[in-house]
């Protein structure tokens, strides 16, 4: 049997990166073995990958010779970062430059770089449909990925990935259903009329997987993952039956959303109003059929609420 190849997965503790790497297990005859890499190899989910027999390796994106050590010698790397730790696109930016050197300076021969459109492209910085943030972005956890697309393509061969809205907001930002005054159940967005793409976070990872079986025929290709394009009223519904509840939907206006004061707000309410600003076109580029024959076991939104209805908070 050839030795298999090994890839190295940044964020494998994490939500994309995790999956990936679970998805690597599962494919016990396939041809790759996971590397995990990350900032805490001594956390409990990093024990918990090594008692599966994944290979833990320190590695942070904030320390490129940690990443230099951690890549060596692998066939490929999946590269993500996590806008949400800091908040700030200059950070991101700089660590996704580093993983792209990295990755080129072991002779990595495929990258899959988890990014998202710079919608600036789209909406440029002077342009008063969206509000400017942080004085030259309108969608900094967007833009930040974008920006840096052309890094990786300088550096490695490099297959792009752009993931979806994640059902588990729903779980763990606070996007849940809510109880109005009078006790019914609310599901309050911001969509301005549009459909949503949404994915479960595992199958993110499994579809990554998925690419790196396809091989390198994928290179300078991109891959919009989602599990179910869906209104607001659908996904209420949907909610409604995994709760055995009604949910009705509320279209919150985007002014409205940004002014909430949470952090990244602000944020959050542009990336839905560039979504309904391109509507059609966004829709398009996040497709279930692809995602499906990346992924044969994708989930669809009412297969990921049987699944986690109960860990939803109703506020």
């Amino acid at each position: 049997m050839p030795e298999k190849k090994v890839l190295a997965v940044v964020g494998a503790t994490g939500a994309q990166g995790g999956g990936l790497v679970r998805a690597i297990l599962a494919d016990r005859e396939g041809p790759f073995v996971a590397r995990a890499i990350t900032r805490k190899p001594e956390s409990e989910r990093a024990r918990a990958l090594a008692s599966l027999g994944v290979e833990i390796v320190a590695g942070d994106a904030d320390d490129p010779s940690s990443l230099d050590r951690a890549f060596v010698g692998a066939y490929g790397a999946f590269c993500v970062t996590n806008f949400w730790e800091h908040f700030s696109p200059e950070r991101e930016a700089a660590q996704a430059t580093a993983m792209a050197r990295a990755s080129r300076a072991a002779g990595v021969q495929h990258v899959i770089w988890s990014t998202l459109e710079d919608t600036r492209k789209w909406v440029p910085v002077d342009d008063a449909r969206l509000p400017t943030l942080q004085g030259k972005y309108k969608v900094p956890h967007f833009d930040a990925k974008g920006a840096v697309d052309h890094v990786f393509a300088e550096q490695v061969p490099t297959t792009y990935l752009l993931a979806s809205f994640y059902w588990e907001n729903f779980l763990y930002f606070g996007m849940g259903p809510r109880k109005a005054p009078n006790g019914d159940l609310v599901l309050a967005l911001p969509l301005g009329g549009v459909k949503l793409p949404g994915v479960a976070t595992v199958d993110i990872g499994k579809c990554a997987h998925g690419l790196f079986v396809r091989g390198t025929s994928t290179i300078g290709q991109r891959f919009g993952i989602a599990g179910e394009v869906l209104s607001g009223p659908e996904m209420a519904a949907a909610m409604g039956r995994a709760l055995g509840r009604k949910v009705s939907f509320e279209d919150v206006p985007f002014d409205v959303y940004r002014g909430l004061g949470f952090p990244g707000a602000d944020d959050l309410g542009n990336m839905f109003q560039f979504q309904a600003i391109l509507g059609e076109e966004f829709l398009r580029s996040r497709d279930p059929k692809l995602s499906r024959s990346l992924n044969p076991q994708l989930l669809s939104f009412d297969d990921w609420l049987s699944g986690n209805v109960s860990h939803m908070p109703i506020g």
